[in-house]
């Protein structure tokens, strides 16, 4: 369903309402949370998901 809502929005994080550079998936949000070493959990939309491992 994620996925059908990206493609339909062009890439856009089809849970935020604005269209907008930093909802691009992947966004800005999880992309800033991956970088750090001790966040451990899924994105906004629940699509993409970061181990500590």
């Amino acid at each position: 369903m994620i996925r059908k809502g990206l493609e339909k929005s062009g890439g856009y994080c089809p849970c935020r309402r604005e269209r907008i550079p930093e909802n691009k998936c992947i966004c800005e949000e999880f992309r800033r949370q991956i970088a750090d070493p001790d966040f451990e959990g899924y994105c906004h939309c629940m699509l993409y998901y970061k181990s500590k491992d």
